[in-house]
């Protein structure tokens, strides 16, 4: 390298540079540029904060101020500016002023914008998926985002479940995807009040993962038309019900009738014997015909009283059916608006993938996993109810044989056990906990081809494999700081969740992008080695030189950091790169290439 064409600068942020190198690669800083902000330039475009935020999110500072007034500030730093495309960086203030004035209509297209570029690359892992002849496996989850409970300027949050406590603030319904080369990608956050609960949001996630992958299972029609056609015998038995009911009010409201004119016929009889008693002065005595007809008017007003209750009772009777029935048929007419809805897909999904969804108990109701089955993929999850695991430690006995699953864990399971209000058999596993003196149990899900109940430790472990989506959420919370929002906007709020999964989904991918251009050096960073908290929270932060010319970027990390001695040096932007990458080429995904994957199969 001559230093005649050398370019030497300082860097506080080593990998912030690089990540800056992988952001040219992949587009993504041309197309950020490219967003229609309605925004004024003074200093620094509205699109080059919006950059900043996210460059600053992948700095993983935990405060918007940190931008300008950390101990090494991200905007004083011009190597990651000029990484990043930028003359410069602005004032954390600048950048939140930005954020609090975007739309949503703007937010949305900066997201659009991440799922483009993303996109390619999401492509590349789902083909490796299929070559591989696996199935998809997506996990998803909603996690509180909490404020503080007495906070009045963050608009539209609400107060729900939030790490066992109510907390105010958001959730974030999140999926991802198991991925055999990173091991998990994000596919999709949501944005929702702090009062979502999970179980009203299995369909959205299924969707929004469906949508992000552009591939989904074939659609069972045939067990949702079995379902419709009980469904309709069932209706038609609810409707003789509903008539029969009919019946018997217009029945109790005659025997009301009749009972209310014999109390008004024996009321005025009452009234001539008593005035007759009274204009004779006669004593009123227990066998007189004025205590007979006391009597009888206190019968038939206690008979009176008691078919006004009858027919009041009638009346709820048919009331609540009348409701049951008008629910039932909405329902009937959501289930048969689903099954053409299905139907269509299939039609036009000639190749379709298969698939594994795991969900927790939050959204493990019957009507959820009916729909995850009707959609065509293999479930598994937990009740949403613990009355099954009342219900099913009852079948349990001193006999019963119990397989031992995990080092305090065992399990019994029952193959195509139909549960009460769910219309599809499953299989069911009891699950038993021993921690210390005590037991505890839950219950696990199943539907679909895997033979779980021939290898309990197998559905153990495939179960609670999706602890990968949780450590994904406990990552964004530690790493990135999610639960840390840094500005009061909505719109800018939704940003900030959407950079999160963008920027754990970046850095991986641009740790295989690194590793596989960097020159092969003795002293190269074994960049491989470094997980992501590292490279966000130290190899982010660490002192380097940074030294360009016409062929290459190196940087040479100061002997004042954690990576003395070590250099990274990648090819520059115009130039071939060493190793053919998948990463650079971009074959868009589609039918056809999902086809001839399953032809070579």
């Amino acid at each position: 390298m001559s230093s005649d064409e050398a370019r030497v600068c300082e860097t506080q942020h080593a990998f912030l540079v690089a990540w800056g190198r992988f952001a040219q690669e992949i587009g993504l800083i041309n197309r950020l540029e490219r967003v229609k902000l309605k925004q004024k330039t003074y200093w620094h475009s509205p699109q080059t904060k919006v950059l900043e935020f996210l460059v600053a999110t992948l700095a993983g500072l935990k405060h918007l101020q940190d931008v300008s007034q950390a101990a090494h500030p991200l905007d004083q730093d011009p190597a990651v500016a000029e990484a990043w495309e930028r003359a410069g960086w602005a004032d954390y203030t600048g950048v939140s002023r930005t954020l609090s004035a975007l739309s949503w209509e703007e937010a949305h297209e900066v997201v659009g914008v991440l799922q483009q570029v993303s996109q390619p690359l999401l492509e590349a892992e789902i083909r490796q998926v299929i070559w591989q002849e696996k199935r998809l496996c997506l996990d998803g989850d909603l996690t509180g985002i909490p404020v503080s409970n007495t906070s009045r300027t963050y608009p539209n949050a609400a107060f729900g479940h939030m790490n066992n406590e109510i907390r105010l603030g958001y959730q974030a319904a999140v999926v991802s995807m198991g991925s055999p080369t990173y091991g998990r990608l994000w596919l999709s956050i949501a944005h929702h009040p702090g009062d979502t609960v999970s179980c009203t949001q299995a369909e959205a996630l299924v969707l929004a993962a469906e949508a992000r992958t552009g591939l989904r299972p074939w659609r069972r029609t045939e067990w949702l038309s079995r379902r419709l056609q009980a469904f309709r015998e069932q209706l038609t038995t609810l409707e003789k019900q509903l008539q029969a009911q009919h019946q018997a009010v217009m029945e109790a409201q005659t025997r009301l009738a009749t009972a209310c004119q014999q109390e008004s016929d024996r009321q005025a009889a009452l009234n001539v014997l008593e005035q007759h008693y009274q204009a004779h002065r006669r004593q009123e005595r227990p066998t007189s015909y004025l205590a007979k007809a006391r009597q009888r008017f206190q019968a038939a007003h206690r008979r009176r009283r008691r078919r006004e209750q009858a027919r009041q009772e009638a009346h709820r009777r048919l009331t609540k059916t009348q409701a049951r029935m008008a629910e039932q048929q909405a329902k009937l007419a959501a289930l048969q608006a689903r099954l053409e809805r299905f139907e269509q897909d299939n039609a036009v999904n000639p190749h379709p993938t298969e698939a594994v969804f795991r969900l927790d108990a939050g959204f493990g109701t019957y009507e959820n996993v009916a729909l995850l089955i009707e959609l065509g993929y293999e479930v598994y999850t937990k009740p949403h109810s613990h009355q099954v695991t009342r219900h099913l430690k009852r079948d349990v006995t001193e006999q019963t044989r119990w397989t031992r699953v995990g080092a305090n864990a065992e399990m019994v399971a029952w193959s195509n056990l139909q549960l009460k209000h769910c219309p599809y058999p499953l299989d069911v596993a009891l699950e038993r906990f021993h921690t210390g003196k005590t037991r505890k149990h839950s219950v696990l899900l199943h539907f679909g081809a895997d033979p779980v109940t021939q290898d309990l430790p197998a559905w153990f472990n495939r179960y609670n494999a999706r602890q990968t989506i949780e450590a994904g959420i406990k990552e964004s919370k530690q790493v990135f700081y999610l639960h840390r929002i840094k500005v009061r906007s909505e719109p800018a709020i939704y940003l900030q969740e959407a950079f999160v999964i963008f920027t754990a989904n970046f850095i991986r991918w641009a740790s295989h992008w690194l590793a596989n251009h960097a020159v092969a050096l003795e002293n190269a960073l074994d960049i491989s080695a470094l997980g992501v908290k590292k490279q966000v929270h130290v190899a982010a932060h660490v002192s380097a030189q940074v030294i360009w010319d016409s062929d290459s970027w190196l940087l040479k990390f100061s002997q004042y950091s954690a990576f003395a001695g070590k250099v990274l040096k990648l090819p520059g932007r115009n130039c071939s790169a060493p190793h053919v990458s998948k990463f650079v080429i971009f074959v868009p995904f589609s039918i056809e290439s999902h086809l001839v994957a399953q032809n070579l199969r």
